[in-house]
């Protein structure tokens, strides 16, 4: 009998543990303040197969946008890969941001970001000597993309999340629970 109480007792310290977890996920992610700092480092997401961002994408896309216009960034770091619709996610983030003003010269391009770690990786050996950095991507993704990038090496990271909001989010929030904790043992 005791050891099913101390399966009952596990089980909930394991339900607590992944409510504590999930609310501290999206208050980060919805109420990150970015600072200023000299990148966005914008996460990839799906291109439409005819080339156009997704919904989603695109307001990641404009939620960077808004950092750069706003002085708050000097460059976009565009990360993601290639797609199964055939097309490089940052290259398609990268052509929306020129036809939004944003001279190239300011913008960078890692189509090796297939994953958060990926371009956490990438951004670090491209920029050794950045202290800081903003985060763009959904609420539920903040928290382990400033993991991954407090992990290679950066100091200061914030986030910001765009006002974009879908029924595929609670999947994303259960996933980025056991992402989180397999980043913590990298």
């Amino acid at each position: 009998m005791t050891d099913m109480k101390t399966i009952k007792f596990l089980i909930y310290i394991g339900i607590i543990w992944f409510i504590i977890h999930e609310a501290y996920t999206i208050i980060d992610g919805i109420y990150s303040q970015p600072k200023k700092s000299e990148f966005a480092i914008i996460f990839g997401n799906t291109v439409n197969e005819d080339g156009s961002l997704s919904s989603r994408l695109e307001a990641r896309v404009k939620e960077g946008l808004d950092l750069y216009n706003a002085k708050k960034v000097s460059k976009l770091f565009v990360s993601g890969g290639l797609g199964k619709e055939g097309h490089y996610e940052g290259q398609r983030m990268a052509l929306y941001l020129i036809r939004k003003g944003v001279p190239q010269k300011d913008i960078v391009i890692d189509d090796k970001g297939n994953t958060s770690w990926a371009t956490a990786v990438n951004f670090k050996e491209q920029f050794p000597d950045c202290k800081s950095v903003v985060v763009v991507s959904q609420f539920y993704h903040i928290t382990r993309s400033k993991l991954a990038l407090r992990k290679v090496g950066l100091e200061e990271v914030s986030g910001a999340s765009p006002d974009y909001f879908e029924a595929r989010d609670f999947y994303g929030l259960f996933r980025e629970f056991f992402g989180f904790y397999k980043y913590c043992f990298m």
